[in-house]
């Protein structure tokens, strides 16, 4: 199998506000939309894509219904986790998580999309030392 694309469908009867929100904070483009379907790509600021439905369209295949906002999380790798908290800051958006330097490896921040998909926002960073150790799978004897 060769992919063209691969992205998620987050079923959602804010389907709009998640493309303004998408477009506003993210920079991605629209590259369809339609009264139920919008899909996003991040166009030159990398390989990556994101489509949101309406719970009720007319072609809908069994299952998905809408996005309760559990058991997802979007993760962004950015450059510089500290300038784009600021960013978001003054843009007003309302983050949840506050700009953290986590010992696993990353800085990071978080927020809710207005289907309430968590997204986190991280800069990966050197771990602190030794924490990792006591999560690496070893090969049995």
């Amino acid at each position: 199998m060769h992919l063209q694309d691969f992205y998620p469908i987050i079923v959602t009867p804010r389907l709009f506000d998640c493309r303004d929100f998408y477009v506003r904070f993210f920079g991605m483009q629209v590259g369809f939309e339609s009264s139920w379907f919008v899909w996003l790509t991040a166009g030159e600021n990398g390989p990556a894509s994101l489509a949101f439905m309406h719970p009720d369209h007319p072609s809908a295949p069994p299952g998905p219904e809408s996005f309760n906002g559990q058991g997802m999380c979007l993760e962004f790798q950015v450059a510089d986790a500290t300038a784009e908290y600021a960013r978001f800051q003054s843009a007003g958006a309302t983050l949840t998580l506050p700009l953290s330097d986590e010992p696993f490896g990353q800085r990071r921040f978080g927020l809710h999309d207005p289907a309430g998909t968590w997204l986190d926002i991280v800069e990966q960073i050197e771990p602190a030392a030794g924490f990792w150790e006591k999560y690496m799978l070893r090969p049995e004897a």
